[in-house]
């Protein structure tokens, strides 16, 4: 499973960073930052969730107000949102 998330369209809520502990406040910024995530284009940052967090990267996708976090399986299908 990846994660992909769009720090450009990030309004800093921070409803991520409370469901996925890899998801960190940059207060400085008004944004959220994905940790150990590679940027892939001009600020979307994409990373591999282990199995074992599968659950808290896909709520923490979920909450996201302005769904700036996208959720892909295995296969690169689209889960959230």
């Amino acid at each position: 499973m990846k994660i992909e998330f769009d720090e450009d369209v990030c309004i800093g809520m921070y409803q991520c960073v409370a469901e996925w502990s890899e998801f960190e406040k940059d207060k400085d910024r008004g944004k959220a930052v994905l940790n150990d995530a590679e940027e892939v284009e001009d600020g979307v940052f994409v990373r591999e969730v282990p199995e074992d967090a599968e659950l808290d990267a896909k709520f923490a996708a979920r909450t996201c107000p302005v769904d700036a976090i996208t959720v892909y399986d295995d296969d690169g299908e689209q889960l959230i949102p």
